[in-house]
């Protein structure tokens, strides 16, 4: 009895050992195995990215769950295949919130020229216009058809890239000391395109031509025309164009190329302007607009920046009229000493990613070959072109 019942505890012992080192094993084989992975949020191996704001890379390359699996530097037919379609979808959205935009504008437009026509009959047209240019309506009208447009196509390009809205605000390692100091970085970028604008404006109008397209004088002058061309200006036109252009399109160009997503956004935010002076501010402040999205994962930090600069600009105008020239200069070159050096300290931690060999094929290389892409490209270009040249 005593010698059945030591044997049953001793093999019991050692299977229970068996079983330890089997799980030992296991875990081993496991770890090995996930060792030889590739890191689908960062498959290009570039230390330079920001890995989480990409996503998962293995939606484009489902080969990357299989281990020793390797990028190559020519993208497969699959790939090039899905990597083309996010830069499609991009130029689809541009070219519909181009087009939403401006159609509801004009047909907004229209419709209240003729009741107020219908109203005031025997009135020409072109006191309507005045009246309308004037008071709140032609802003009003400006304000929701960019709302509506953005938002509208900003989201549709969320849903048709799969790309969760919750995406849009999950900030990460964002401070009340990182506002101050990329707000100030951003006034520093706004004084450069000051003088870049003021430059290409006497070159342009040597040659009979004007970078200014739009002429501002008797435009919302009442005072409920005055408040909300401002609210539009300094809070909603800032908020929804973020979600539009670093909230959607950054991520959707973002997926195999952070360098060119960054740049490629920003020359569209440029464009989206039609006209070279908020060109060359909206190119260089959504360059950097970009960049800490990319760092914060988040719209939320670009939002700040955005009203921070639409409210200063205004502000400034306002100063210069009730303050003179002189103290608004020195005013603008004190902010902009000191947003220089928080730039320089930005740019000395932080750099805009760089593009490794493999990256480089996936990029403008494949946006070029997006036909949605190119005509969203070549619309923009004409239509600022004839705004300059009529």
């Amino acid at each position: 009895m005593n010698e059945e019942y030591y044997n049953d505890k001793y093999y019991r012992a050692e299977i229970y050992s068996l079983n330890r080192e089997i799980r030992r094993l296991n875990r081993q084989i496991e770890t090995e195995r996930q060792s030889k992975l590739p890191d689908k949020m960062n498959p290009f191996d570039n230390p330079t990215e920001y890995s989480e704001f990409s996503g998962d890379y293995s939606d484009i390359m489902p080969e990357l769950d299989a281990p020793d699996c390797t990028v190559p530097l020519e993208p497969e037919d699959s790939e090039y295949r899905k990597i083309k379609r996010f830069y499609s979808i991009g130029g689809w959205a541009l070219l519909g919130q181009f087009f939403v935009s401006n159609i509801l504008a004009m047909l907004a437009v229209y419709i209240i020229r003729m009741i107020i026509s219908s109203l005031n009959s025997g009135v020409d047209i072109s006191i309507i216009d005045d009246y309308m240019n004037s008071s709140s309506i032609l802003a009003g009208i400006n304000m929701m058809s960019f709302v509506v447009a953005n938002i509208s196509f900003a989201f549709m390009g969320l849903k048709m890239s799969r790309i969760s809205r919750n995406q849009l605000v999950r900030t990460r390692n964002f401070s009340f000391g990182k506002a101050v100091q990329y707000c100030m970085s951003a006034f520093f970028l706004w004084t450069i395109s000051l003088f870049v604008s003021s430059g290409l404006n006497d070159i342009f109008e040597h040659y009979g031509h004007t970078t200014y397209v739009m002429d501002m004088d008797g435009t919302a002058v009442t005072g409920t025309g005055w408040a909300v061309m401002t609210v539009y200006t300094c809070i909603i036109a800032p908020i929804t164009e973020e979600i539009f252009f670093r909230g959607m399109l950054l991520r959707v160009f973002s997926r195999s190329n952070q360098r060119f997503a960054v740049f490629a956004t920003a020359f569209f935010f440029g464009l989206s302007h039609h006209n070279i002076p908020q060109f060359v501010l909206a190119f260089l402040l959504g360059t950097f607009l970009a960049h800490i999205t990319l760092k914060h994962n988040s719209v939320i930090p670009a939002v700040i920046v955005h009203i921070f600069i639409n409210s200063m600009s205004t502000a400034v105008s306002y100063i210069e009229e009730n303050a003179g020239f002189i103290f608004t200069s020195g005013l603008i070159l004190v902010m902009g000493v000191m947003g220089f050096f928080m730039l320089c300290l930005f740019r000395e931690k932080d750099k805009i990613p760089f593009t490794t060999p493999a990256q480089a094929k996936r990029g403008f290389c494949i946006a070029k070959c997006s036909l949605m892409f190119d005509i969203a490209v070549t619309v923009q270009i004409i239509y600022t072109f004839l705004l300059i040249l009529m």
